[in-house]
């Protein structure tokens, strides 16, 4: 690890490698921020080619997890966790609960859910070592899988971009290319098509995209992201990894909106005023994809999807609000976003210097 990952250009609290030999785990936790209340975010199971990609990784993903947090409204902090490897070979029962045990010795300040690699039946096994875990099965207690709101989430994002570009929310007729049908990417499509859209997809997995063409026949399958890219469209959805947008792929998008639920978008910093300049909306990825995160944290005071629902409904008028304040202070969405967030996380905890016995 070079010196300075944990000086001023990273500001997380605490990173914990963690490593059990007997089960192969190999894992990650960066707790960025518990200004507003315990850290939350989840877990990503995944074969990085080196420690030092997952670790770049989850300094990100943890940082993005504060901001997100910050701009859902929740009293709860920014983290997240990589485990290291194939979850299609390496994922056990034992690996499992030997994390569990992890997430446990950090006495609440984390508290994880579902990522890419891991699933509601993997949070059930964790939480038999932990009680601070979310995203479990009805059946034991939880929410379920947080993919539907997320989705839901994302589609309220896109109808508060669309109205801040066309003067309406209303997507039908308009061209959406949807880059990643997988957990979230599916459901987006479906809200998609019920809206009215022309849908374009894209995805790695030949399971993912016969999953799609059969329940909407309609949906055009285009080969890969870079073609998806080129084409001729409204909205770019990107819910597959993040990075995707870079200088040489801003220079050939053809959208007037880019609005998905994958996390960390921008490769880099500067990428949002690339968009900027081509005249291309960008919703923030940590605004709209927030939906599941509104709805694990409602798990922990006793799950109501209804409930969650409608707090997932107001990213609608969170995002126009986003987009208003860039216009007034002359900034890119993303920063405008980045300054409402910052601006909670170091208000609201000033509260705790008020006495109440």
């Amino acid at each position: 690890m070079t010196e300075g990952v944990f000086g001023r250009e990273s500001g997380h609290e605490q990173v914990v490698f963690c490593q059990d030999p007997h089960s192969g785990l190999k894992a990650i936790i960066a707790v960025y921020s518990t200004a507003l209340g315990p850290a939350i975010g989840g877990t990503r199971f995944h074969p990085y080619a080196t420690e030092r990609e997952a670790l770049d990784d989850v300094l990100a993903l943890s940082k993005g997890m504060a901001y997100k947090n910050a701009l859902a409204g929740l009293d709860h902090g920014g983290g997240k966790a990589v485990i290291i490897g194939d979850p299609a070979t390496l994922k056990s029962e034992t690996l499992l609960r030997a994390y569990g045990r992890f997430i446990q010795s950090l006495g609440g300040r984390y508290v994880t859910a579902c990522d890419v690699g891991t699933y509601v039946a993997d949070m059930d096994v964790i939480a038999r070592e932990t009680r601070f875990v979310t995203g479990r099965s009805p059946d034991n207690g939880g929410a379920g899988d947080s993919s539907v709101l997320t989705a839901f989430g994302v589609y309220q994002g896109m109808r508060a971009s669309a109205e801040h570009v066309w003067g309406t929310p209303e997507l039908r007729g308009r061209t959406v290319g949807v880059s990643g049908v997988g957990k979230v990417g599916h459901l987006l499509v479906r809200h998609l098509v019920e809206a009215g859209a022309k849908v374009l997809v894209t995805d790695v997995a030949k399971t993912a995209l016969d999953r799609i063409t059969l329940a909407h026949p309609e949906v055009e399958v285009v080969v890969d992201a870079e073609a998806l890219m080129g084409e001729r469209l409204d909205v770019f959805a990107p819910c597959a990894l993040g990075g995707v947008l870079n200088d040489d792929t801003v220079a050939r998008l053809r959208a007037a909106v880019v609005c998905g639920a994958a996390n960390n978008q921008l490769a880099h910093a500067g990428v949002e005023k690339l968009l900027e300049e081509r005249g291309i909306l960008f919703a923030p990825d940590y605004l709209v994809n927030s939906g599941g995160v509104i709805q694990v944290s409602d798990e922990l005071h006793g799950f109501d999807f209804e409930r969650a629902r409608r707090k997932v409904t107001s990213l609608f008028e969170t995002t126009k609000a986003v987009f208003e304040l860039a216009a007034a202070e002359g900034v890119p969405p993303v920063t405008a976003a980045d300054r409402l967030a910052e601006r909670r996380i170091a208000e609201v905890p000033r509260l705790r210097s008020i006495f109440t016995g």
